[in-house]
């Protein structure tokens, strides 16, 4: 995709709100103990590894993260936290797992106001849709058509706003990027 992150820093440094929607990364297609034990591929581990220290190296490092409790994005988190350090506040959530988009936007909806950087880690197709719901106007048309095909394992849909989250409704933030775990290499 060829994105500069460069760029998209700058710009999110206009912004007062950043929420990141991810899916989670590589899983192994059938588990024994069902869908939501499912766990990550070694391409899985590797993905999460790259898209936490991308994150970090962008400075969206974030202050609260959002996470299913299936195990694949569980495990997802666990790789990516080794960049994050101390300074996120993790739900854990089964609605991210079941939910839909409502649960999405519940997130947001109990997301306190002073919070800068937001992580919400999921599944598909709940995270695209998500996406393509709190996308507004002012969002990039490409990243936009990029949602309409699904997000690929441990891609990431980064939005700005300059509204609390507390107060996000449908198409409340400028999609600028969607990103594949390749843009951070």
């Amino acid at each position: 995709m060829g994105v500069n992150l460069k760029k998209l820093g700058k710009k999110l440094d206009a912004y007062k709100h950043v929420l990141i929607v991810m899916r989670h990364a590589k899983a192994e297609s059938f588990s024994a103990k069902g869908d939501r034990d499912r766990e990550l591929t070694d391409k899985g581990l590797k993905q999460a590894k790259t898209v936490g220290r991308g994150l970090a190296e962008l400075e969206l490092v974030p202050d609260r993260i959002a996470v299913s409790g299936a195990t694949r994005a569980q495990q997802t988190l666990d790789r990516m936290l080794k960049f994050f350090g101390d300074k996120p506040n993790v739900d854990n959530r089964q609605s991210l797992y079941d939910g839909g988009v409502q649960a999405v936007l519940d997130e947001l909806a109990h997301t306190p106001g002073k919070t800068r950087v937001l992580l919400i880690l999921g599944h598909e197709p709940t995270v695209s849709i998500s996406c393509q719901w709190l996308s507004s106007s002012d969002s990039d048309p490409a990243a936009l058509d990029l949602l309409t095909l699904g997000m690929s394992t441990a891609a990431v849909a980064i939005f700005g706003s300059d509204k609390p989250f507390d107060e996000w409704q449908v198409h409340s933030g400028d999609l600028l990027a969607v990103l594949n775990v390749k843009d951070f290499e």
